[in-house]
């Protein structure tokens, strides 16, 4: 058996998977903030498409810029390069037309609950599709305690128990095309560049946002002053860096026992949001909440000294 590659190691990948679920946590106040200086209303989904359509064409040329840096080859054959065009359909254009036509018609306490449904999703279809990635008592038991910790992390005065179709309807969809897209990408990364398919994925991902966006609001309809520019050059950044380090992870990995750290976003959301958000605190409702996921990650991820399964 060969030497495991570092990002095989339980604590870097508790690292790693914390750094990109911090970033994408930090979105949740970058966006809020965004949305207010750009003056947008909570029923103006296609500026707001147009807007997540330059954050990831952003975050594409990043990591494009990055991977010349590096003087990374980015040639790719025919065969891989279309089902990396169908990855950016789901993980940016699918994903995220969903995402924000859905949060433009529920709450943002009911979105992070249902954002986190992906998780559920991936856990589930890498129980059928990897003979080794199987869900158990243990996982059952994370899952379920993570899930009642994000609830209680997002629990207030807010809450409501109201269903629509085209709010939590669309969030629920965002999620499922979400953990297809994540369940793709661990495929692709086997034999492929994860910086180069993220990258790609994003570009055509975003370029489908722009142009959907720019037909029904227009182009130059969003007017930019210098701290929602700012946002949306942090917001490009953050993605990049997120969804690079997630790849990388993925490539080295189970999906499901990757994923299950995406119990940490919401979390990070909630405490970056009160720290930079007008009005929100910590409490003791969000240190519990936290202690809850932090014993999920860790029953998912226990494993026996005698556990003989390796990764796919």
């Amino acid at each position: 058996m060969g030497e495991k590659h570092i990002l095989e190691n339980k604590y870097i990948i508790f690292f790693v998977a914390l750094l990109a679920c911090l970033l994408w946590g930090s979105a949740f106040p970058t966006l809020k903030v965004s949305f207010q200086e750009l003056n947008l209303s909570n029923n103006d989904i296609w500026s707001k498409v147009l807007f997540a359509g330059f954050r990831f064409f952003g975050s594409s040329i990043l990591l494009f810029i990055f991977l010349l840096f590096r003087k990374e080859k980015m040639r790719i054959k025919l065969n891989p390069l279309y089902k990396i065009f169908i990855l950016g359909l789901l993980q940016t254009t699918l994903q995220y037309f969903f995402f924000y036509n859905g949060l433009a018609n529920t709450s943002g306490m009911k979105a992070a609950i249902l954002q986190s449904s992906s998780t559920f999703f991936v856990v589930i279809l890498a129980h059928f599709i990897y003979n080794d990635d199987k869900i158990n008592n243990r996982k059952i038991i994370g899952l379920t305690t993570g899930f009642l910790g994000i609830i209680l992390a997002n629990w207030g005065s807010g809450f409501n128990l109201d269903f629509s179709f085209n709010g939590e309807g669309f969030l629920l969809i965002a999620g499922l095309v979400a953990s297809f897209g994540t369940i793709l990408a661990k495929y692709l990364t086997i034999n492929l560049n994860p910086f180069l398919i993220t990258a790609i994925q994003m570009l055509f991902g975003s370029t489908i946002l722009i142009v959907i966006g720019s037909f029904k609001v227009g182009f130059f309809s969003l007017d930019f002053n210098l701290l929602s520019f700012s946002l949306l050059i942090y917001s490009s950044l953050l993605s990049a860096v997120a969804f690079s380090l997630w790849y990388s992870l993925l490539k080295y990995n189970k999906a499901g026992e990757v994923t299950i750290y995406r119990f940490m976003i919401p979390i990070s959301g909630s405490v970056l949001s009160s720290i930079f958000i007008p009005g929100e605190k910590l409490n003791i409702q969000i240190l519990f909440a936290l202690l809850m996921v932090a014993i999920g990650i860790i029953s998912i991820n226990y494993r026996k000294r005698n556990n003989t399964e390796t990764s796919i």
